[in-house]
């Protein structure tokens, strides 16, 4: 008798340990989909929104450090104007972010 008995709670034991891993395993994913995938998702859809709005006069930073005005405008590329009579052909993508109207001074 104490055979059965042994074995009814081995295994009831073992169901509930695969369930209890299943809810685990979706609770940890949760936390990494809330914690790390959809924040860098934001992120990455507010740079792209940045790069598509880029336009002739904006004032930029690159992702490289370079202060400039941009001149030029294509599909994928953008001329920054970086002092008198330089320019240069970025891509888009690099432009890290759009600074005030009056933070480049072409000197």
């Amino acid at each position: 008798m104490d055979f059965f008995i042994q074995n009814a709670y081995a295994q009831g034991a073992q169901q509930g340990g695969g369930t209890s891993f299943i809810i685990m395993m979706a609770l940890m994913f949760a936390a990494f989909y809330f914690l790390l995938i959809r924040p860098q998702q934001k992120k990455a859809k507010q740079h792209q929104e940045l790069v598509s709005g880029l336009q002739v006069g904006d004032e930029v930073l690159t992702a490289g450090g370079i202060l400039g005005k941009i001149t030029g405008v294509s599909e994928h590329y953008a001329v920054v104007s970086v002092s008198d009579n330089t320019e240069i052909k970025i891509q888009k993508a690099s432009v890290s972010m759009v600074v005030p109207k009056g933070t480049f001074d072409e000197a």
